[in-house]
């Protein structure tokens, strides 16, 4: 009997718009801390996206987004905690971080944001995650000891203010009214958080390989051609000038504060574009699950930081660490490709303050059984995972064995390059 042909679903670019906004609820809640009874949660290490932000960019000879980025707590959204957040920085300068982010400022300020700057929104998304965690980690878990030291703790941001101030945010509401002299924030050069094993030729083949597809998809689309067009008309510039400026980010920043597209004298860039363009991306998102080039830049990418998450894991599990928590503050090209090289296809891109989990369990009366789970936005994928897909959870392990997530990190994501380590995998052209 022949199967009947079903179109693919249509993807709303609105609702996904919606989505990547991530506009804070009170309704949200995550599963993260779920366990079988009597399992010990051991180690949480925490990869967020920072919180909402002005645009990086601006659309020529159009008025930028009215938006005014100093913190007030009768404005909204806003958090219970945000007017005692914004006291708790205020007394930071107690706070030890490295030379490149002690320069940066604790919380925005700015009364007409400047580009990039972490917006109130941000601010709030971040307080509710770290409000949930602390509900499951602190209050559920009592991951932390009320004694806890900076030896309890390891945090890493960019060198950018809209990354500390969301790990900071974050923090807060994980450790309300932290001693500021228990923390200590490191400085992450690269956006890929891979510290000192960031040499690596292929990994940036592949991103170039990966740059030409996005082109070669962009020149074959008429549609959002002619959309460039029509909206460089609009403002009048050449269209070249219109599309190096990456309108999408700008209208992203008006669509999720609720405030009207740019207009000129000749008319109103309009949600028409705003589809056609949000749809390309959608489009690319798809294409690029289904080429691989991007999964193969990500396996290379993400290594350092897996690799370092499991050594975290295989430390804490042997006793010869108490570095229970760890929180990197990160961009959306970070989060990404990670999501990619865990084999989270199905995955939405990075939302504004996207957070991925990676939590380790032992099992009772044998600690030799260690388990991970891993959750996304508060989601379990654990076994959406392509080191965890194959595992049975109705078997007498109904959580996902460490050893498959070690075995993946230190030998399978290898594979696919014909290698058995991360320098020859970076080093030699695979066929």
């Amino acid at each position: 009997m022949p199967v009947p042909h079903t179109e693919p679903p249509v993807i709303d670019p609105v609702y996904e718009a919606y989505a990547y906004c991530n506009i804070p609820n009170n309704t949200e809640r995550g599963m993260e801390g779920h366990s079988p009874p009597d399992y010990k949660l051991l180690s949480v290490q925490v990869m967020i996206r920072h919180g909402d932000r002005y645009p990086l960019y601006a659309i020529p000879k159009t008025k930028k987004p009215a938006i005014d980025c100093t913190l007030v707590p009768s404005r909204k959204p806003s958090h219970p905690q945000l007017a005692a957040f914004l006291s708790h920085m205020s007394k930071g300068s107690k706070g030890r971080m490295d030379n490149v982010l002690s320069g940066l400022p604790r919380f925005p300020s700015h009364s007409v944001c400047e580009m990039g700057e972490l917006t109130q929104t941000g601010v709030v998304q971040h307080l509710r995650n770290g409000q949930l965690l602390h509900d499951t980690y602190i209050k559920k878990h009592t991951l932390l000891p009320d004694s806890w030291t900076s030896k309890h703790l390891y945090i890493e941001s960019t060198g950018k203010s809209r990354t500390l101030q969301s790990g900071l945010a974050l923090l807060y509401s994980l450790l309300p009214e932290f001693d500021w002299q228990k923390i200590y924030i490191r400085h992450q050069w690269s956006s890929v958080f891979c510290s000192s094993s960031c040499d690596c030729p292929m990994r940036n083949h592949y991103l170039e390989e990966e740059q030409r597809r996005q082109y070669s998809l962009r020149v074959k689309n008429s549609l959002l051609e002619q959309t460039y067009v029509d909206m460089a008309k609009i403002v009048g510039v050449p269209t070249r000038l219109l599309r190096a400026s990456n309108p999408i980010d700008s209208l992203l920043c008006h669509f999720c504060h609720n405030i009207s597209f740019p207009c000129t004298q000749k008319g109103c860039i309009g949600l028409e574009h705003f589809n056609v363009i949000k749809s390309h991306q959608l489009g690319d998102e798809k294409e690029r699950h289904e080429t691989k080039v991007y999964y193969r830049y990500s396996l290379l990418a993400t290594h350092p930081i897996l690799n370092q998450t499991v050594t975290r894991m295989q430390r804490i599990a042997e006793g010869r660490s108490e570095e229970v928590f760890a929180l990197f503050s990160a961009h959306d090209v970070t989060v990404a490709p990670l999501l990619a090289a865990l084999g989270l296809s199905e995955a939405r891109f990075p939302r504004f303050a996207a957070r991925i989990v990676f939590e380790l369990w032992r099992a009772p009366k044998d600690k030799k059984s260690l388990f991970v789970r891993v959750l996304y936005n508060g989601e379990d994928v654990t076994f959406q995972t392509s080191f965890c897909q194959k595992h049975s959870r109705r078997s007498s392990q109904p959580l996902c064995p460490f050893q498959n997530f070690m075995n993946f990190v230190k030998k399978d994501m290898f594979a696919i390059f014909n290698s058995t380590n991360y320098y020859d995998a970076c080093h030699r052209r695979a066929f």
